[in-house]
């Protein structure tokens, strides 16, 4: 691997790392940018939420976000787009009820657009801890 495609791939991780501090915090000043137009989200039940639905559910306060901690963050870099994948434990109170802490692993789809990476698809898989 050279420098340079490492190089991308970190600035890839840094950039997940900073959305999910924006959800988190429901900054949507600084996580609007990072989403594309076109983003999808599907979510751990299978309900696909465009870009509106998800960051104006977050803005609303009927997703929050009280912890986000990725693990590891692999990334496959293809050119003008990159998939990573990583596992995270998160707490999130969903239209005003807590959701029990859980394992969840994260699958997106980033694409360089006009010059700067946004993530365009995601889909979290929750991981049944029995």
């Amino acid at each position: 691997m050279t420098d340079r495609v490492q190089a991308e791939e970190d600035v890839i991780r840094e950039l997940e790392r900073r959305r999910l501090r924006a959800l988190v915090a429901a900054d949507m000043a600084a996580a609007a940018p990072l989403h594309a137009d076109d983003f999808q989200l599907i979510t751990p039940i299978g309900m696909p939420l465009s870009r509106e639905q998800y960051l104006g559910a977050i803005a609303a306060g009927q997703i929050k976000y009280t912890m986000w901690e990725p693990g590891v963050i692999a990334v496959r870099l293809h050119g003008s787009a990159a998939v990573i994948r990583y596992r995270a434990r998160l707490e999130v109170i969903f239209q005003g009820h807590p959701v029990p802490p859980g394992e969840y692993w994260h699958t997106d789809i980033y694409e360089r657009r006009d010059g700067r990476w946004m993530v365009v698809w995601s889909q979290a898989t929750a991981i049944d801890q029995q």
